[in-house]
């Protein structure tokens, strides 16, 4: 049986807002099957598509010290993000890759290509979000148009601890998470990998094994950007940026 064909694009130091911009184009203007593979983007708080800031982020902790405000595309929960976080995302045709285009089979096409990244580990899916044992190092969002998905997920290779005190806890949280604070429930990757590079080998090899993957420059996806599409990634004007 053949794999199906993946495109694969290796960012770097690209800012989560352009990356999203990118996202967005992919998902609309292209029939094609994606894998975006991005680090080192400058911090920033992103929030879902209906995520509301004076809810979900800190007052006090954001007036001392502002940082962009992002609204993706997608849904999900709210994020901080600096440049230790490592983001993939896959954007596909789901009867290419024989699965459902239903928020749970994606899902579970996404643990079963994560388990060749993770396999050393205790790792699995747990209510939408990547854990190993029963701390969180991936958070995902996901959008759906007909038979066209994207799901994208933030991995934690590691974080801040006084940046994550910048969002409050939400109303609605994880059964597993049990009111744990941040330095409780989640965990780094660089507690099992040694680098992100390290990181992002295991990830292309998986990717290997799957599909037949073929590496694209940002160069070739230029035009696509200029195409009129709806474009809802949004910086926010927070009423604290000032």
């Amino acid at each position: 049986m053949l794999k199906p064909t993946l495109h694969l694009l290796k960012l770097d130091q690209y800012p989560i807002f352009k990356q999203l911009q990118i996202e967005e184009a992919l998902l609309r203007k292209d029939t094609r099957n994606w894998c975006l593979l991005n680090t080192n983007s400058t911090p920033a708080i992103v929030l879902g598509i209906s995520g509301n800031p004076t809810e979900l982020i800190n007052e006090e902790r954001f007036i001392k010290n502002p940082v962009p405000v992002i609204r993706r595309f997608s849904g999900g929960g709210t994020v901080f993000i600096n440049e230790e976080t490592y983001f993939t995302t896959f954007i596909c045709q789901a009867e290419e890759l024989q699965t459902f285009c239903n928020p749970q089979a994606i899902f579970k096409w996404s643990e079963r290509i994560y388990k060749d990244v993770f396999y050393d580990f205790d790792f699995k899916l747990h209510e939408n979000d990547y854990i190993i044992g029963n701390r969180k190092f991936g958070g995902n969002a996901q959008y759906i148009c007909k038979d066209r998905f994207l799901h994208h997920t933030s991995f934690l290779f590691d974080y801040n601890s006084d940046q994550m005190n910048y969002l409050e806890l939400p109303q609605k949280t994880p059964k597993y998470r049990e009111q744990r604070e941040h330095k409780d429930f989640l965990c780094r990757l660089n507690q099992f990998y040694e680098s992100k590079d390290f990181l992002r080998q295991k990830i292309e090899i998986a990717l290997n094994n799957s599909f037949n993957v073929k590496e694209m420059h940002f160069q070739e996806i230029e035009d696509l950007l200029e195409l009129p599409h709806r474009k809802a990634t949004t910086l926010i004007d927070y009423p604290y940026m000032n």
